[in-house]
């Protein structure tokens, strides 16, 4: 575990990945090729369907700075810049997308062995401010996730989270949507070294009175191969094999079905990451 509680979105993020991230029901392909210049170039394609998108990322890399260049197939271009401690704990970053004149954001973050604050705004007349804040430290943490709207002069998001966190346990509880939600969430590692853990999440909704339950888990074949599995209490069943066949390069295939129409075809989706 790292020194202090993190930002806000680190509370829960263990469970999340593990029932959530890799998972997928659509066609990547993921190309990084990197110059001896410290230049990095990301292309990637994405088929939906009968729908294909894309995206062209360049990445340079100077010191404590970090520039982000992304052109899509929807001709919008986005671009990030990222500035490491220029003080001790501090991160800023500035984003805007062209041809969205509203787009721009400046970001900081401050990272503290008992405190994790990120805050944002809009470069607009009248801006959506962001803040999110963490008091804790590794072990225990609570926090909170503001949006104000400054036109209108309303919070349009208002969450709560705590966390608790041992060697081998993550447990997290969140309420969101102004409290219309309630979200728990919990990761225990079961074998550090064959990565294999279990996690669930269970969500409550005060207005529609619905429960949402999910179970994951995890666990690495071989140390270049890794599987991970989650059901729902709706019947989706999804399940997906990792294999990295070269350093840093990645394939996944990955399956939903739903049981409780079996009779209907499997979804399956392929990943395929390739980097230097």
């Amino acid at each position: 575990m790292g020194k202090g509680p993190g930002l806000y979105t680190e509370i829960g993020k263990k469970a999340r990945d593990l029932l959530y991230k890799d998972y997928q029901t659509d066609h990547k392909l993921t190309i990084t090729s990197c110059s001896p210049t410290g230049v990095a170039i990301t292309s990637s394609g994405t088929k939906k369907g009968d729908l294909f998108v894309g995206d062209v990322n360049t990445q340079l890399k100077n010191k404590n700075v970090t520039t982000d260049v992304k052109i899509d197939t929807s001709s919008n271009l986005s671009v990030t810049v990222t500035v490491d401690e220029p003080a001790p704990g501090l991160k800023s970053i500035v984003s805007f997308k062209v041809p969205d004149q509203r787009s721009g954001k400046v970001e900081l973050q401050y990272l503290h062995d008992y405190a994790g604050i990120s805050t944002s705004f809009g470069l607009t007349a009248n801006p959506i401010v962001n803040f999110s804040g963490t008091i804790g430290s590794n072990v225990v943490a609570l926090g909170t996730d503001l949006s104000f709207d400054t036109k209108t002069g309303n919070f349009t998001k208002c969450n709560a989270g705590l966390s608790f966190c041992n060697a081998d346990l993550i447990a997290s509880l969140t309420v969101n949507d102004k409290g219309d939600s309630v979200n728990a969430s919990y990761y225990h590692s079961v074998n550090l070294l064959t990565n294999t853990a279990v996690g669930a999440e269970v969500t409550h909704s005060f207005s529609s009175n619905q429960n949402t339950l999910t179970l994951g888990a995890q666990h690495k074949l071989d140390p270049l191969t890794t599987v991970k599995a989650r059901v729902n209490n709706i019947g989706k069943a999804t399940a997906l094999i990792q294999h990295e066949w070269r350093p840093k390069s990645l394939f996944t295939i990955s399956g939903e079905v739903d049981t409780r129409a079996i009779d209907k075809s499997a979804k399956v989706g392929l990943a395929l990451a390739l980097k230097p």
